[in-house]
């Protein structure tokens, strides 16, 4: 097999455009100029430029560096725009304003649009009004081997801005502003958490045990410890700990890992929030969500009504509260507690065209009904509470009615955002959940929770009465962005391995990593303590 990497810069592969630009790269090297130098003496950003002429006007002296876009030869003068990441100003050009010859034999010769240029000249006005740099010198910064996207339609396939995401960004300004606005958001984030006494930690992400969630984890082998270890699916069990420990606020933002499959909403890893709170229950978790969410919606956005994808969504508290079982009954006509088991809520769900996977336990049966019938309906922001014990391992039991815990989701734009309940801290109670999840994955279950004893051991100290709460950053960043796939908010989303023989496309299963072990295809989490994100 031809190793194609041989062939990136062998002229018989290359096109037209692409033989043009590398003989253009040849033939800086033949006239002595460094097509790739080290370092440039930039003066000034273009925004920095154009705020010194708005201030000292015509003449002050720049040297601003940037991608070449639009160059434009009319004979003896030519155009062109720099650009860098503040933004555009215009090249001017003349022959003799330049060293001899450099204008016909470099300019006009050997540089091509998307070339990375260094200009150095005053700042003038032209005839049309337009800032400009009319240069005296003009650096060589990098060679670009690629021609650029088409100025006027720029990349919008889809497949093609997901899997060579740089050709994106260059192509759609809008693109690198979503990525700003995604930025905007995490900042606002932690600005809120810091302000009401959180403290920002860092958790493991190779962990001996996987926990906190109901999903699938990567598996990977230290070769020093001989030790297999796992990519984490959440940050709880650590968090908690630390509560465990004395620290009565804390948080993380980071990477989750989930061997499952991927969806719109659904990304291997994604950014999660976690916050524990000590000192409070799902009530005041609620609250304080409704106050961070909006929080971030007026610093990001100047207001709490954003629009997403047609509608207006309101982020001002109150937000709406919801039983499960009365959302669930509304929408599907099925009160699941009336159905103690799999198989009697099964043949109800039939009953109204529901047809479920034979193999889903209650838990994932009653998940399955929120999945179809209810969340693609919450639009505005909606919290169902108050779920059943069996999909919430790590929750706390309602004092009201022992079969429910104290638990919430969010959901917003027809998903779900975010996760949270009153933390279980009873030790006894705590192991007794896990031994009948260890029971869950021995017969099957493939996301119940290991049994983690030294978190047990933990809990076995005292945790105070605790609120814990998780949020998929990424589908926040959706909502705020009007986004409609997860994989417009993450900058390099997992797609399917480009195969001999062309593209598979994007959005297929993960491939295995290595040292898992081999599991049936894919599937989304689905009765874990939190999908949010994922």
């Amino acid at each position: 097999m031809t190793d194609s990497s041989t062939q990136l810069f062998d002229p018989a592969h290359l096109t037209d455009q692409e033989q043009a630009r590398l003989q253009n790269l040849q033939g800086l090297v033949a006239a002595g100029i460094d097509p790739y130098p080290a370092r440039v003496q930039r003066t000034h950003t273009i925004a920095e430029a154009r705020a010194l002429y708005e201030s000292e006007g015509p003449g002050a002296v720049v040297t601003v560096v940037g991608r070449l876009l639009r160059p434009r030869i009319l004979g003896k003068l030519s155009f062109g725009h720099l650009e860098d990441g503040t933004g555009q100003i215009q090249l001017l050009l003349r022959p003799d304003h330049l060293p001899d010859g450099w204008y016909d034999q470099v300019w006009k010769k050997l540089i091509d649009a998307g070339d990375f240029l260094g200009a150095t000249g005053p700042l003038v006005v032209t005839k049309t009004g337009e800032l400009s740099v009319e240069a005296t010198g003009v650096q060589f910064l990098s060679k670009t081997l690629q021609p650029m996207p088409d100025k006027w339609h720029g990349v919008r396939d889809r497949e093609t801005r997901y899997r060579r995401r740089y050709v994106d960004l260059i192509a759609n300004p809008e693109v690198r502003e979503l990525f700003q606005t995604r930025a905007a958001v995490v900042r606002a984030l932690r600005d809120y958490l810091d302000g009401q006494g959180f403290l920002e930690v860092e958790t493991p992400i190779l962990q001996p045990i996987y926990g906190g969630a109901a999903a699938r984890p990567f598996v990977t082998h230290h070769n020093q410890l001989h030790q297999d270890l796992y990519l984490r699916i959440s940050f709880e069990l650590y968090l908690k700990r630390l509560i465990v420990g004395g620290f009565e606020r804390v948080y993380e933002i980071g990477r989750d890992f989930r061997n499952e499959g991927v969806s719109y909403k659904h990304n291997p890893e994604f950014t999660q929030l976690e916050f524990y709170e000590a000192y409070t229950d799902y009530t005041g978790v609620m609250r304080r969500t409704e106050e961070m969410v909006a929080h971030v919606a007026r610093a990001v956005t100047g207001s709490t009504a954003i629009p997403y994808q047609g509608h207006t969504i309101n982020l001002a508290p109150p937000w709406q509260r919801i039983p499960l079982r009365q959302a669930i009954l509304d929408a599907t006509g099925i009160d699941y507690e009336a159905y103690p088991d799999a198989e009697s809520l099964a043949d109800a769900m039939s009953q109204v065209g529901h047809m479920p996977d034979p193999d889903s336990n209650w838990g994932k049966l009653v998940d399955s009904l929120l999945a179809r019938h209810v969340e693609p309906h919450l639009i505005q922001p909606t919290f169902l509470i108050d779920y059943p014990r069996d999909v919430s391992p790590l929750a706390k039991g309602s004092p009201d009615d022992v079969r429910q815990v104290e638990r919430f989701e969010g959901f917003m734009g027809g998903m779900e955002i975010c996760n949270a309940f009153s933390e279980l801290n009873d030790p006894i109670d705590q192991l007794q959940r896990f031994v009948d999840e260890s029971y869950r994955a021995r017969h099957g279950d493939d996301e119940a929770h290991p049994i983690d004893e030294d978190f047990i051991e933990a809990l076995s100290f005292g945790m105070p009465p605790t609120g814990g709460f998780g949020m998929g950053i990424d589908r926040l960043v959706m909502i705020f962005a009007d986004k409609d796939t997860i994989r417009e908010v993450i900058l390099f989303p997992h797609l399917r391995s480009i195969k001999e023989g062309g593209e598979e496309g994007g959005g297929g299963a993960t491939a295995p990593a290595a040292s898992a072990p081999k599991k049936s295809a894919p599937k989304k989490s689905t009765s874990g303590e939190t999908e949010a994100g994922s």
